[in-house]
């Protein structure tokens, strides 16, 4: 059952949510995303011993975030959320710090373009080239892992998927935090977890997918990997909270890639909402540990890359026994 500390701040949650509500049509992405902003920073400090370096990524602006477990060729590419219209880097650093800790490795965060400046599909171009330029720069694609969270978590997906049929070589692993896969929003949770999850209901889903799609067609795969092929991608661990409103996102995403021969677990954390990992409560913790503990047994340290030739699938990969989930496993 939720403590205190998980009362207030579902509190907190939806009284910032009554403020989006308020606000009018041409400020309530301002408010999103000082909201995003200023929660990041007061829900979670950044470790002393964190190292954050900017970089540039053929034109994508970027940053290396490093701790003291973390190893030089092992790499997070990591996507932060926001529905497409907030997010940053800064935002994000302080989850993606301790995940770099937990799993041993460095994060590389993407400022990908967002909306409503930058509809689809320049989210999903600018990570394409941040995949790219790291296996460029000679990081080996066996010690990547693709994660990400809400938004950048169906953007992790989608761009897993470009790069097998680009016929470039894959990453050790992906990582889904509460992701969004589905922008056409047919996910009974939208409607069943309205009042559970106080961080986001359908209403700002739709106006997300709005402005990023830009007339574009929500069933794209490139905007909403739940419609792509599943076929032949690395090894996949998603985590969603039992009460949020994109819980159906990550299940119907974990059941069709288990149909399609992917090795992937969905680990569903029972009374806790859209990515909890952000938040200063227990679950989070746990979750940060075993996503971490995930990524070290699917990626290997090397400083040597192999040639980009296509993939031929998943052979040969390291298997993890599928774990004991808070509240339910692999899909049915």
């Amino acid at each position: 059952m939720p403590g205190l500390r998980e009362w207030v701040l579902a509190f907190v949650l939806r009284y910032l949510r009554s403020q989006r509500r308020r606000a009018a049509p041409d400020l309530a992405f301002t408010v999103w995303r000082k909201q995003i902003a200023n929660a990041a920073r007061r829900a979670a400090k950044l470790p002393k011993d964190a190292r954050v370096t900017e970089v540039d990524v053929n034109g994508v602006p970027a940053e290396w975030v490093e701790r003291g477990l973390s190893r030089a060729h092992r790499v997070i590419l990591y996507f932060h959320g926001g529905g497409y219209c907030g997010g940053s880097p800064d935002s994000h650093r302080p989850l993606v710090s301790r995940l770099c800790n937990t799993a041993h490795a460095r994060a590389l965060i993407p400022a990908y373009r967002i909306a409503p400046e930058y509809p689809f599909p320049a989210a999903f171009e600018d990570a394409l080239v941040c995949y790219r330029w790291l296996l460029a720069s000679g990081i080996d694609p066996d010690g990547i892992a693709i994660a990400g969270d809400s938004a950048g978590g169906g953007l992790a997906l989608a761009t897993a998927m470009a790069v097998r049929d680009e016929g470039l070589a894959l990453p050790g692993c992906i990582v889904l935090i509460s992701p969004w896969t589905d922008l056409a929003l047919s996910g009974r949770s939208l409607l069943r977890a309205t009042r559970l999850d106080p961080f986001l209901d359908i209403r700002d889903l739709a106006g997300f997918a709005h402005q990023y799609l830009d007339g574009n067609s929500p069933t794209d795969p490139h905007a909403s990997p739940l419609y792509g092929e599943f076929h032949s991608l690395p090894s996949t661990l998603i985590h969603v909270g039992s009460n949020e409103v994109l819980k159906d996102d990550a299940v119907r995403t974990a059941k069709l890639a288990e149909e399609a021969g992917v090795d992937v677990s969905v680990e569903v954390w029972g009374d806790q909402y859209h990515v909890f990992q952000a938040l200063p409560v227990k679950a989070a913790e746990a979750s940060i540990a075993r996503l971490g503990s995930f990524i070290r047994s699917r990626t290997v340290l090397s400083a040597v890359a192999r040639p980009t030739v296509p993939a031929a699938g998943n052979e040969g990969a390291p298997t993890l026994e599928n774990p004991q989930t808070p509240s339910g496993s692999r899909p049915g």
